[in-house]
C-alpha cells in the first residue's frame, strides 16, 4: 500500500515485523475478530462530523493532512467524464490511508468509503500496524503515470507509479525524521481493481504492488 520505501528501509533496521505485508490484495484474513473499524454498515460511509459533499451530490469524508505530508497527483484530467472521476476517488483513497497513518484514527479516516473487500483489509491493517509503532512519514509522494481503463458502467482499473524519494520515516514519538538514500525500491507500480458502489463512489477493491518496478524508474 503506497509505503514510502524510506519507510521501509527505516523500519525494517529498528523491527523487521513493522509493516508486514501492508499492501497486496489480501492483507489480511478478514475474520470477525480483526474488525475493521467504519466498514460495517451501521458506520457507513465512515464520514467524519465535518465530512463535504462534493459537486457528484456524494457526502464524503473530510479530508486533512498534516503540514508536512504532502501528495502530489499528475494526470488529473483525461477528458473522459468516468475516468476523472476513478482518478479523483483513487486521490482521495490514498490520501486516506494517509490520514489515518498520521492521526492514529481508523475510523474516521475515510478508508472504508473508498476501499472494500481484499483492499480495505489490506491498507486497514497497514494504517493499524503505523499506529500501533507510532510510525509515519514526512515529505512529498508523487503519484504519476496514472492510466484508467473502464470496462463497464460499475467497473474499471487502474494503474499507477509513485516516485517516494522525496519521503522519509517520521517517528511520532519524537516528531524526528529520518532521511534515507533513494534507491530503485523509492519506485513502486500499483495495479488496482475498482468498482462503482450504490453512491456513485468508485471503490478499490483489489491493489497489487511491484516495488522496484522498471515501469517507474526516472
Amino acid at each position: 500500500m503506497n509505503r514510502p520505501a524510506r519507510l521501509v528501509t527505516a523500519v525494517l533496521t529498528a523491527s523487521a515485523a513493522l509493516l508486514l505485508t501492508a499492501c497486496g490484495s489480501g492483507g489480511g484474513d478478514g475474520s470477525p475478530s480483526d474488525k475493521i473499524a467504519g466498514a460495517d454498515a451501521a458506520e457507513t460511509p465512515s464520514a467524519s462530523p465535518s465530512g463535504s459533499t462534493t459537486a457528484d451530490g456524494i457526502d464524503r469524508p473530510e479530508i486533512e493532512l498534516p503540514s508536512d505530508m504532502k501528495l502530489v497527483f499528475e494526470g488529473r484530467q483525461t477528458g473522459d467524464a468516468t475516468k476523472d472521476a476513478i482518478l479523483a476517488d483513487n486521490q482521495r483513497a490514498v490520501s486516506t490511508v494517509w490520514q489515518a497513518v498520521a492521526y492514529g484514527d481508523l475510523k474516521k479516516s475515510g478508508m472504508a468509503f473508498y476501499y472494500t473487500d481484499s483492499a480495505l483489509r489490506g491498507v486497514y491493517n497497514y494504517a493499524k500496524d503505523n499506529n500501533a509503532r507510532k510510525t509515519s512519514w514526512a515529505g512529498t509522494l508523487r503519484y504519476f503515470d496514472r492510466q484508467v481503463t473502464v470496462f463497464d458502467k460499475a467497473s474499471g482499473a487502474l494503474t499507477y507509479c509513485v516516485d517516494e524519494s522525496k519521503a522519509n520515516v517520521k517517528d511520532l514519538k519524537t516528531d524526528k525524521v529520518k532521511v534515507t538514500a533513494t534507491s530503485p525500491d523509492s519506485y513502486v507500480y500499483y495495479n488496482a481493481a475498482v468498482k462503482k458502489d450504490k453512491q456513485g463512489v468508485w471503490q478499490i477493491w483489489s491493489l497489487h504492488e511491484d516495488r522496484g518496478s522498471q515501469r517507474c524508474q526516472p
